[in-house]
């Protein structure tokens, strides 16, 4: 890859196939003719479509059209295919690289929820939500769902640790995290928790394998820490708090804190408030606090460009994505997208191959 990461908190950026389309599906130039492109890819979870914006101008410059109610997505890594999780349908949405165009629904157990894919790409693991869900396994060669993991009272999460051998899948039903070898598709271990599981990432040892588990969980306005070898909790973080009457108590949906991220350098943690309509900053591996920037009323999801100097929050209640000077903790701009924006991730284009 073109950068090191210390330390991560899901594979936020991957390389994308040259010549992302716009709505209309002509190749856009801008994107075609520049190196390394950095794009934020922005699902909406009551819209029906995904927008792509140009992290050099913060414009949207292409367009996922006929994606309805989409949940989560991920990106092959070598650019060709993006999988939106499709609640409208129960599918996993296979959306081509170039044209932007879905060209495959792929069948899923039920409705799904959050997606992650394994870094050679050849597994998609989709959060199937509800008393009997767990975890479909997408072969992305074939594209078939190949198997069911079943977990207690469903899924609603799924995350890649750092050097790709587990996937922990996140139950909101039944407080706890299954932790699935990604060789076996077996569980390995779980942790559970007094509620549910909500967005989590990951801090790597130098040598990439998962030192800590960070996890916001279920009315709580904070998150807890999880020591990834002991496989249990040794600490939690509770945010900034603010008088009740300045309060928002819209879009909370029992989760006070949803979003939860570490910058590609490895040296902050960045994380959401509902209730105050913040994204929080603490210094790692020592967690100190460190500020804040207000955005939106209700942020719901965030992720970094690969130089961590900027970060984009996605704002549920405003339909809006808050972009984040990091170094200066301010808020530079925000972007209209569609309706009820929520999971993102960040993607580079690769260079021309006459350019390499």
């Amino acid at each position: 890859m073109m950068f090191s990461v210390a330390r991560t908190c899901r594979v936020h950026w991957v390389f994308l196939g040259i010549g992302l389309a716009i709505l209309t599906g002509v190749l856009a130039p801008a994107l075609t003719a520049q190196t390394g492109r950095v794009v934020i890819v922005q699902t909406n979870s009551a819209g029906d479509s995904v927008q792509v914006i140009d992290a050099a101008t913060d414009k949207i410059v292409g367009e996922i059209p006929d994606a309805e109610v989409i949940h989560g997505v991920a990106a092959a890594p070598d650019g060709s295919r993006f999988y939106l999780s499709n609640e409208s349908t129960a599918t996993l949405d296979v959306a081509d690289g170039k044209t932007l165009r879905i060209t495959k629904k792929i069948p899923l157990t039920g409705g799904p929820n959050n997606v992650a894919i394994r870094k050679d790409g050849r597994r998609v693991y989709v959060a199937i939500q509800g008393a009997d869900g767990g975890v479909d396994v997408i072969d992305t060669v074939s594209e078939e769902n190949v198997k069911f993991i079943r977990v207690l009272r469903g899924v609603h999460n799924t995350f890649i640790t750092p050097d790709s051998k587990y996937v922990v899948a996140g139950s909101t039903g039944g407080n706890v995290a299954t932790v699935i070898d990604t060789e076996t598709e077996q569980p390995a271990w779980s942790i559970h928790f007094e509620g549910g599981v909500r967005p989590l990432c990951f801090e790597a040892n130098p040598d990439g394998s998962t030192k800590r588990m960070f996890v916001q969980i279920t009315n709580l306005h904070g998150f807890a820490i999880v020591d990834w070898d002991k496989r249990k909790e040794v600490g939690r973080i509770k945010l900034p708090d603010v008088p009740p009457a300045e309060r928002n108590n819209e879009g909370i949906q029992g989760a006070p804190a949803h979003g939860i991220l570490i910058s590609p350098d490895g040296k902050t943690l960045w994380s959401t408030s509902k209730f105050n309509s913040h994204v929080y900053v603490y210094s790692v591996p020592d967690l100190k606090y460190l500020g804040s920037v207000r955005v939106g009323k209700v942020p719901d999801w965030l992720t970094f460009t690969p130089d961590s100097k900027k970060l984009y929050v996605a704002n549920a209640h405003d339909n809006v994505v808050s972009v984040i000077d990091v170094a200066g903790r301010k808020e530079i701009t925000r972007i209209k997208v569609g309706q009820v924006p929520k999971r993102n991730i960040t993607a580079i284009l690769p260079a021309p191959a006459s350019s390499r």
